[in-house]
């Protein structure tokens, strides 16, 4: 549901440091005192949609939401012991690729399901959904190749996020023209703060608040330029109606403003009761062991399997060693 990915958004700016108890907390309440009000307000008849707002799948609600608890989080927190003393290198890249053509093919079903049937407004989400996304990672490429002389696969990857953050407040509303404008549009504020945060200390491993909170911000602004009310919806500034650009910024600054001040409040709460940040020594040998108790990975051989009828008869005579440290025969049980 866009309950649970919206505060698991959050986690992306909080990784290696945060403990997991503080931020089960911290999710629940979360859910409760941020993401559900502005879901009221925006698409429970509340006082954004009251005011005119348009947000067909999330681009407040979920992103601007999600983004701004990152950055109020990820400063809270602070930066990881090691961010800026030695390079934080993406773990597998073809797994980032693979992770970013599963999203994308989700995101069909995030922003079409929003119209609630299968029908026309289904179809305009769904061409719009493929339109964005493609038009900021052209752009995107070509500004990575104007400023470094290379193209990468880590800032496609990213690319493609931001359109489709982007185009998700604006999906049933504007035309296929709009969406590629607004992909390639939001294509730049993102590409820069991404640029901009690498000198700061703000340790966002997943670049939510570039990528879902300003490319929210931005999808949802540009909602208010090009939606259509052929398209659904209301007319925007290119349509005759630029109030409907003010209503939008009225949203966005909405939610940046509650979900920020209700966040700061709740981390602060639950870290008077415990602590949110883990310790040094459990942050120095990685989360997974010290808090969870497992590895994501197995460095080692893994396990070996001995079929018995591979077995040589001299070598049944020969005890083996188990991967627990007992000693067994071959062809038996110990």
């Amino acid at each position: 549901t866009f309950a649970i990915i919206t505060v698991a958004l959050i986690s992306g700016a909080l990784v290696e440091r945060m403990r997991f108890g503080p931020y089960v907390a911290f999710a629940a309440l979360w859910s409760l005192a941020v993401y559900a009000p502005v879901c009221h307000w925006v698409w429970g008849g509340g006082w954004l949609a009251k005011l005119g707002a348009l947000d067909f799948a999330g681009g407040t609600v979920v992103h601007v939401n999600a983004g701004v608890a990152a950055l109020v989080a990820a400063r809270l927190l602070g930066p990881r012991r090691d961010y800026g003393r030695q390079a934080l290198l993406p773990h597998n890249v073809p797994f980032v690729l693979l992770g970013t053509g599963l999203l994308w093919f989700g995101w069909f079903g995030f922003n079409g399901g929003s119209a609630l049937a299968a029908n026309g407004a289904a179809v305009l989400a769904f061409v719009n959904t493929l339109f964005a996304p493609a038009a900021t990672l052209v752009v995107w490429l070509i500004v990575d190749r104007v400023r470094t002389g290379k193209t990468t696969a880590v800032g496609a990857a990213t690319s493609i996020v931001v359109g489709l953050v982007a185009i998700t407040p604006a999906a049933g509303f504007v035309g296929p023209m709009g969406a590629l404008a607004i992909g390639a549009l939001a294509a730049f504020p993102s590409y820069f703060a991404i640029l901009y945060r690498s000198r700061t200390a703000l340790d966002d491993s997943l670049d939510v608040v570039a990528a879902h909170g300003l490319g929210g911000v931005v999808g949802a602004l540009l909602t208010g330029v090009f939606a259509e009310a052929r398209w659904g919806g209301t007319d925007g500034l290119l349509a005759g109606n630029p109030k409907q650009l003010g209503i939008q910024a009225v949203a966005v600054l909405a939610a940046l403003v509650y979900s920020g001040v209700v966040s700061f409040v709740l981390l602060k709460l639950i870290s008077l009761f415990t602590s949110l940040r883990a310790e040094a020594r459990s942050e120095g040998l990685g989360l997974d062991v010290p808090l969870h108790g497992e590895e994501a990975y197995t460095t080692g051989e893994g396990a070996i399997l001995v079929v018995q009828r591979d077995v040589l008869p001299e070598q049944r005579r020969r005890p083996l060693s188990s991967p627990l440290g007992k000693t067994r025969p071959l062809g038996g049980e110990a």
